[in-house]
């Protein structure tokens, strides 16, 4: 397959939500919904995590999402599921992001944990930024953004207009103090141009340029459409 129908996704391998005693992962929906509208365009999507290997499911989001066809669809493929339970290393991927038209970060709680300083990651996603790649985020994916530096030392998302979970909606799941990081906050610190929803759980998708992020769950169906309409515009 042709490197510009590649798309790398980035899942966590972390499984732990702090100190709670609960079980996190990527998030269903989040991966789900933009892999299978992805694959629909005529894109492969590959899968990494930090670790290799299996990359662990949020229960909880499967339990959301059960009423969603699309995802049930996607967790009941084999062959998904064989490629989530033996993802690449992201460090096999550094020095080859041109095998790629993207880099993108789905959600979960556990991105917030193992993602928001992998240096490999960092290194990788920069790189492709910087070889005229798109890349995105989506939920609290986007904390793989925010650590992100260019050549010149500057944060990718500095200046830049991007959205990811809220402030608001990590305290409306009482998260706010069991997460390493507030997305929004962190954000907004490295110098981004933060929107969002008008309401909580709203869905908001925002492009700039290269850059594609979305909000929340509800973004998703959106996210995976605008990372396509990126790739088509910026080919």
């Amino acid at each position: 397959m042709a490197a510009n129908k590649k798309i790398l996704f980035i899942l966590t391998s972390h499984d732990q939500l702090g100190d709670t005693g609960k079980k996190t992962g990527w998030y269903a929906e989040e991966v789900a919904v933009p892999a299978t509208i992805l694959t629909n365009h005529g894109y492969e999507i590959v899968y990494a995590s930090p670790k290799g290997g299996k990359a662990p499911l949020d229960p909880n989001s499967v339990e959301d999402a059960k009423d969603n066809p699309l995802v049930t669809s996607f967790l009941d493929n084999k062959d998904i599921a064989h490629k989530i339970d033996n993802t690449h290393k992201i460090e096999e991927f550094v020095g080859k992001e041109n095998e790629f038209a993207a880099i993108i970060y789905p959600g979960g709680h556990g991105p917030a944990y193992d993602l928001e300083h992998n240096e490999a990651a960092i290194k990788l996603t920069a790189a492709a930024y910087e070889a005229g790649k798109v890349v995105g985020g989506i939920c609290h994916g986007s904390i793989g953004l925010t650590d992100v530096k260019l050549s010149d030392g500057t944060f990718l998302v500095k200046d830049k207009n991007v959205t990811g979970f809220s402030d608001d909606e990590e305290k409306s799941v009482g998260l706010e103090n069991v997460v390493p990081s507030l997305l929004e906050t962190k954000l907004k610190k490295n110098g981004a141009n933060y929107h969002k929803a008008d309401k909580q759980w709203g869905a908001k998708v925002v492009t700039d340029g290269r850059i594609v992020t979305g909000q929340n769950p509800a973004s998703a169906p959106g996210f995976g459409e605008a990372i396509h309409a990126a790739i088509q515009a910026h080919q």
